[in-house]
């Protein structure tokens, strides 16, 4: 069971396929459309995809805004003559002909999940968390570089991250105090000069436009006028600070106030900056998304870390932090070992509460090793890869192979009672009880066949590890339990009867 690997969940098949592409930020919506379309055309040829549709961007007040450089694919298809396997190999053949942008490969429910889970699009998030954009930038590339080789590791990206033009306009705070401006009433004017602030609403039949107030391009047009831009200011003659709550009359407020240029009290350059800045608690991050085929997540990140910690040297205050589904598998499994803990001490006490005895309870437990070692195999021979549902299906496994060993045993001890002696009891009890046992296996199992053998079919994905593991236990329970619980309770009690 060490050697098998780990994932969260077992790999969707959805019937349809999420395409995330995004490119360069600041890029016009026209050259997105075009990259958008390249990515369509590319999925066309695929005789699985008959129809796709784009969405490029989002509205601005949608409560997932993106720029029009984002844009999502989605292509459902239908396979008839290859595996999934072949076909998704296939796809992504198909869109590394799209260049100038990232592409990320997913499907509707899991591309919400991993985005739930990690923050991103993909099954596995670097975070590169530190103060300088620029280095974070280039250490995730490098890091990027370092692991595009590792097995089993697709659709690999950075986030995209250029510099774009930026006016930048700073406070001279101790003018700012010579003139008797705060920094608030700084700000305040800046947002409403040169961004504007809704005023009032216009209608117009059943239409509604905002009234926004702002300075016109004579004031804001160019960085000059921005510079020569006048801004009120309430200074005396011997420039001191004016205290307008003292003043009157509007004449004594006009002596008082006059108009000085924006330059003289900011300073106003033309800079570049980052288009956008993320951040997760308060730090600065950028992230290297990718996602995982063919091999279980958990290997996958373990190489991963390896080959960061051994070849990528982060400088003071940088940290990296990952995320994904393998870390959700981690919480989730820890708290599922419990479970499975508490689940045998509870079956245990009801054991004993039943036969007032600590051996009996023990060979009737005897069962739960015999059933792990048929959910094992059927794990090793199908997938290789222990998720969740193959976890709960060992939980479910316990109780039904505790069943087998009840109905064994108690009809052991009832022969006990009626004067047999400990070998006849075995042979008489083992046959009395070999139909209910099959009977009750048998039921079970038949029943799990088909979600055992559709494990391909759309919606069935999590059901089907589940009942492989439940089937692959029933069956050698079932088998192990008529051979080796007879042989453990003549063991157990030969001395005693021998007495």
């Amino acid at each position: 069971m060490t050697q098998l690997g780990r994932s969260f969940l077992p790999e969707f098949n959805e019937g349809s396929l999420v395409i995330s592409v995004v490119s360069l930020p600041g890029i016009s919506l026209d050259e997105s459309n075009k990259l958008g379309t390249q990515v369509e055309k590319a999925l066309l040829t695929l005789p699985e995809i008959k129809i796709t549709t784009r969405r490029t961007g989002r509205a601005e007040l949608d409560e997932h805004a993106q720029g029009v450089n984002s844009s999502e694919v989605e292509a459902p298809f239908t396979l008839t003559d290859r595996s999934r396997e072949a076909f998704m190999t296939d796809v992504r053949e198909k869109l590394s002909g799209v260049s100038g942008a990232n592409i990320t490969i997913g499907q509707p429910i899991g591309h919400r999940i991993d985005h739930m889970l990690s923050g991103t699009r993909a099954n596995i998030a670097i975070k590169l968390f530190g103060a300088d954009l620029n280095k974070l930038f280039m250490l995730s590339n490098q890091i990027k570089s370092e692991i595009q080789n590792v097995e089993g590791l697709v659709d690999l990206s950075v986030e995209q991250q250029i510099d774009i033009p930026q006016l930048q306009i700073k406070a001279k705070r101790d003018m700012l105090n010579h003139y008797g401006i705060t920094i608030g009433e700084f700000n305040e004017f800046i947002d409403v000069a040169f961004a504007g602030e809704k005023v009032s609403e216009i209608y117009e039949g059943n239409k509604t436009f905002d009234l926004i107030l702002r300075f016109d391009d004579a004031n804001r047009g160019s960085i000059e006028n921005i510079r020569n831009t006048l801004i009120d200011v309430g200074v005396s003659n011997n420039d001191e600070i004016f205290d307008a709550g003292m003043q009157n009359s509007s004449a004594q407020n006009q002596s008082h106030h006059r108009r000085i240029p924006l330059h003289y009290i900011a300073d106003i350059v033309s800079a570049s900056g980052p288009n956008t800045i993320n951040r997760e608690n308060v730090q600065r991050k950028t992230v290297v998304s990718a996602n995982v085929a063919g091999r279980d997540q958990k290997s996958v990140v373990a190489d991963i870390q390896k080959i960061i910690n051994d070849k990528v040297k982060l400088p003071n205050g940088y940290h990296i932090e990952y995320g994904g589904q393998f870390q959700a598998e981690a919480e989730a499994s820890k708290t599922l070992i419990v479970t499975s803990l508490l689940s045998l001490l509870v079956i245990f006490l009801l054991l004993f509460q039943e036969f007032k005895n600590v051996k009996i309870a023990g060979i009737i437990l005897l069962n739960l090793p015999l059933a792990l070692i048929g959910g094992v195999f059927s794990i090793w021979f199908t997938s290789g890869i222990v998720s969740i549902p193959s976890i709960i299906g060992f939980i479910t496994l316990f109780g039904v192979a505790t069943r087998n060993g009840i109905l064994l045993v108690s009809h052991y001890k009832t022969l006990r009672e009626e004067g047999f002696h400990l070998y006849d009891t075995i042979i008489i009890g083992s046959k009395d009880r070999l139909s209910p046992i099959l009977m009750t296996a048998l039921t079970a199992g038949l029943a799990l066949v088909p979600l055992a053998i559709a494990g391909d079919l759309p919606g069935n994905e999590i059901q089907s590890p589940m009942a492989k593991v439940i089937l692959g236990g029933l069956l050698t329970s079932t088998l192990l339990n008529i051979f080796i619980v007879p042989v453990i309770y003549y063991l157990s009690n030969v001395k005693k009867d021998l007495q």
